[in-house]
């Protein structure tokens, strides 16, 4: 019997740790990300209210063009920063939905319903809230700002709090957000979408049928799919009216999550290749005179990727790129705001309130309501080692909405006049959320 306990105790910890490993190197990069995206916004609030606040505004609005023989597609710096960057901001955010769908939080419906239910009220009360405060007015179109949690921010707060916070906690907002990435970039194609140009929309569709007609002839390599992700679905949908983002979730979709060697046949290669690596080495001889070595060694690096999905490839490799280079950058971009005498009446207009109010109380007020009535009726388990009072930290911080809530806001504003209310509404909402979280998660897990 001793014998059985040490052998659970020794096979426990490897059966889950591939589980719990891809959650924490998740959560550390978004912390990661978090602290540039606060760097990034200081310099934007401080660079616009400097006095080289001009040269700021001026620089976005920079044409940059792109010239393919006699056509040319010009954008502001600006533009190509929202409509282009952050369309691979959102293909990683497909990547992650379609691998939390696959093997993740979303994978069995009863794991699922949790955070999707969280994720949908803490959409529907923030965004019920806007409308109440901009009923009738011209700003009633941004009801979408307060819908999502900026996971970056959310995620990097929580990590603060190092391993007094339960994983499944961290586990559940993860979820959660995903979800509510899930939810706004459905309200983007659905909601904020310009006049719709049907040829260029069906352009687009042939690009999307090609990509998944490649996943279905098992084409594995990204190049293909950059080509018909980049050069024909982005492009098209540009050019169509629909937002540019939703490209990279629906190139997402068709990445391929499956390798081309399972883990059987890359055991029985590498075996095989080591083997013949032993025969062909000589220890008194020169790396660089091993000819046979060296053409197995680079052979056994093929074979290495062959056992990864071009998901995971894809994922890992643009994941430091979007946290490091393209959020930060968005931020700079889109932060900046001018802390005039004309501030405190921004703040107090009705768009502000609303983003205000729908982040700090629609949010934790839709995420608890849900939870309550989906574990209420059995509908699912409330997370292990959780508690009510973290979980309503875990919802204030939720209400954290900064990048997403940034894009939307240009969405449905653009240059009007309401998207500086906006803004203010974004930081000041985002910022109270963070501290009153971190507050709130401090004491009860200090408790």
């Amino acid at each position: 019997m001793s014998g059985e306990g040490v052998q659970a105790q020794g096979t426990g910890p490897s059966l889950i740790r591939p589980i719990v490993e891809p959650i924490r190197e998740f959560i550390r990069a978004e912390a990661a990300g978090g602290i540039l995206l606060l760097a990034a916004t200081f310099v934007a609030m401080v660079w616009a209210n400097s006095p080289w606040a001009t040269s700021y505004q001026e620089l976005w609005k920079t044409p940059v063009s792109v010239a393919f023989g006699s056509h040319a597609l010009t954008e502001t710096l600006l533009e190509w920063i929202n409509d282009g960057l952050m369309a691979m901001f959102f293909f990683v955010i497909g990547l992650e939905i379609k691998r939390e769908i696959l093997v993740g939080e979303l994978a069995l419906w009863r794991q699922a319903v949790l955070p999707l239910a969280a994720a949908l009220g803490g959409s529907v009360i923030p965004a019920l809230l806007f409308a109440l405060f901009n009923a009738g007015t011209e700003g009633a179109k941004g009801w979408g700002v307060p819908m999502a949690t900026d996971i970056a921010f959310s995620l990097g707060i929580l990590s603060l709090l190092g391993a007094r916070v339960p994983l499944a906690l961290k586990v559940f907002l993860t979820a959660l957000a995903i979800a509510d990435d899930l939810m706004a970039v459905l309200v983007i194609a659905f909601f904020y979408t310009s006049t719709i140009s049907w040829t260029s929309l069906a352009v687009g569709l042939l690009f999307l049928t090609l990509l998944m007609l490649a996943n279905w002839a098992g084409v594995r390599h990204p190049l293909v799919y950059s080509l018909l992700g980049i050069g024909g679905l982005w492009l098209a949908f540009l050019l169509s009216g629909v937002h540019a983002t939703i490209a990279g979730v629906l190139a997402a979709a068709t990445i391929p999550a499956r390798p081309r060697l399972t883990g059987l046949e890359f055991l029985a290669k590498g075996k095989a290749l080591l083997h013949r690596f032993e025969q062909a080495f000589a220890a008194d001889q020169p790396p660089l005179a091993n000819q046979e070595g060296q053409r197995i060694a680079s052979h056994m690096k093929s074979v290495v990727t062959y056992v990864e999905t071009p998901l995971h490839q894809l994922e890992h490799a643009l994941h430091p790129w979007v946290t490091v280079v393209i959020m930060p950058l968005f931020a700079l971009a889109n932060a900046g705001i001018v802390l005039d005498a004309n501030f405190g009446a921004l703040l107090i207009s009705p768009v502000a309130l609303g983003v205000c109010v729908g982040l700090l109380v629609g949010k934790p007020a839709g995420i608890l309501l849900a939870t309550w009535i989906t574990t209420r009726y059995g509908w699912a388990s409330f997370p292990s080692g959780v508690s009510w009072p973290q979980l309503a930290g875990v919802g204030v911080l939720a209400g954290i909405g900064f990048t997403m809530s940034l894009f939307i806001a240009e969405l449905a504003f653009g240059h009007d006049s309401s998207l500086i209310s906006a803004k203010v509404g974004i930081l000041v909402g985002s910022m109270a959320a963070g501290i009153l979280g971190w507050l709130t998660l401090t004491r009860v897990t200090r408790a």
